[in-house]
């Protein structure tokens, strides 16, 4: 039967009704309209049952899609908060390693002045000791000189 024809006698069963004294509302026999309700459903194409079945796996494809989705983002953003921390990690070996040059130059320099404050008084003792050497030097070649020439 024709789903519009089923729907015109729904219409009728509503209209054959009673009405109800001081309202609006009618008395309708209601299994009648639910007979005819279930002949609608059979009467519906099975286009219309496949489009149905078609609109339920869409959904229940969209719902899949949207945890994947979700789970998709969460990995992403705990793969972002490690390359945060690893960045984070890197920036901080960074600043430690720039502290140890620091701290080795200046060691360094430190160093190099010291060696360079010891060799200066090892040189200026050396220099004294040159001098009174050479001096001792100098007068014993006098003294040689002043005998030479006390014999001639």
């Amino acid at each position: 039967m024709d789903i519009m024809a089923l729907v015109d006698r729904i219409e009728e069963s509503m209209d054959a009704g009673r009405s109800v004294p001081l309202a609006r509302g009618r008395l309708i026999d209601t299994d009648k309209v639910y007979e005819i309700i279930d002949e609608i459903r059979g009467s519906f194409p099975d286009e219309l049952k496949q489009a149905r079945w078609i609109v339920k796996e869409r959904q229940e494809m969209l719902e899949e899609a949207e945890k994947e989705a979700n789970r998709i983002l969460e990995e992403a953003r705990d793969c972002a908060d490690a390359m945060a921390s690893d960045q984070e990690i890197v920036r901080r070996a960074n600043e430690q390693a720039a502290s140890i040059m620091d701290d080795a130059r200046q060691q360094e320099r430190e160093i190099r002045l010291g060696a360079e404050d010891y060799a200066d008084e090892m040189l200026a003792n050396l220099e004294v000791n040159l001098g009174k050497l050479l001096t001792a030097v100098q007068r014993g070649r006098d003294r040689l000189q002043g005998k030479v020439n006390q014999r001639q």
